[in-house]
């Protein structure tokens, strides 16, 4: 335990080392500690204002990645409708091409049965005689005689 001795120091030089204490602590308070103090609370709320930034930007990174895989999966499905339309499209000028030509080689060869037909009624036609002439000689030399 502490035991003070007024007997050694004179009761005022006591007074005046705890005014003169005080008048430290105050003018410490004064000179170096609200300053520190204001600069760390300054300096804090920067910090929350930049972590507050930082969250809010990779939010917004976050969503915007979203968005954009959102943005390939909707582009992938349009180009694969385009591709289908297109593939859709060539099928059916396909077809239709085919169709085209199968309707043209029908048609030619409907013209060359045609032709043949009448080639054939036109070479039976010139047999026909020439067998009849043919057949009327073959009797005359069997029979021996001509009619």
């Amino acid at each position: 335990m502490l035991n003070i001795d007024f007997s050694f120091w004179p009761v005022g030089v006591l007074w005046i080392q705890i005014a003169n204490f005080l008048v430290l602590l105050l003018l410490l308070n004064i000179i170096a500690y609200r300053p520190i103090r204001r600069i760390l609370t300054k300096r804090a709320d920067e910090m929350n204002g930049m972590q507050q930034a930082a969250e809010s930007l990779q939010e917004k990174y976050v969503q915007n990645e979203q968005l954009l895989q959102e943005n390939v999966i909707e582009a992938r499905k349009e180009g694969y409708g385009v591709k289908e339309g297109i593939k859709k499209e060539g099928l059916d000028q396909e077809r239709g091409m085919l169709q085209e030509a199968g309707a043209k080689t029908e048609d030619q060869l409907g013209k060359a049965r045609e032709e043949i037909s009448q080639t054939l009624a036109s070479v039976r036609q010139a047999l026909q005689g020439e067998v009849d002439q043919f057949s009327q000689e073959l009797a005359e030399k069997i029979l021996g005689r001509s009619f």
